[in-house]
């Protein structure tokens, strides 16, 4: 069972966006996990979202299909590397650990924890063709799933896809 330790802000202002700092010290481990603000706020939303869904609260937020094409186009267009993700899906974590095999960072949608992930998943469909998670994105370029991204990685290719896309935003 995890207690909280200290808190160095009010909730209400975490979940507002201010900056947030967890300790929580695991009794039975004696382990102790600090939290940064972006992984508070993640809990603080799954367990509000869990929260409403067991009180019977519907909290779906709908969004137009021109929408959802314009998010994913600009989280591509603002990202080097951007995996449209599910928590659950073996070949989403596959390509993750290929980018942390060569320490490049990256930003994973997870479209299971979004209240809008079937429409975006229906938009990213459209935009590529291609209807299954993972979809790796690299420079703006869909480099294909899973297998495809771990076969890049063994290859010693995929590193090189993501220093051109740092040359790329120097110039």
């Amino acid at each position: 069972m995890w207690h909280v330790l200290s808190r160095s802000v009010p909730l209400l202002q975490a979940a507002k966006g201010g900056r947030s700092s967890l300790v929580l010290l695991d009794q039975r481990k004696q382990n102790y996990l600090k939290l940064n603000e972006a992984t508070f706020c993640h809990l603080l939303n799954k367990f509000s979202t869990l929260l409403a869904t067991k009180m019977g609260i519907s909290s779906t937020k709908e969004v137009s299909e021109t929408e959802a094409t314009d998010i994913i186009k600009n989280t591509i267009a603002e990202n080097c590397v951007v995996i449209f993700s599910k928590t659950t899906c073996p070949y989403c974590v596959m390509a993750k650990e290929a980018f942390k095999n060569i320490d490049v960072q990256y930003t994973a949608v997870e479209l299971d924890e979004l209240e809008n992930g079937r429409q975006m998943q229906v938009a990213l469909q459209q935009l590529s063709g291609i209807r299954t998670v993972p979809q790796v994105y690299v420079n703006g370029k869909c480099i294909g799933g899973g297998t495809d991204t771990r076969n890049l990685e063994r290859e010693g290719k995929l590193l090189k896809l993501v220093q051109e896309c740092n040359l790329s935003a120097a110039t």
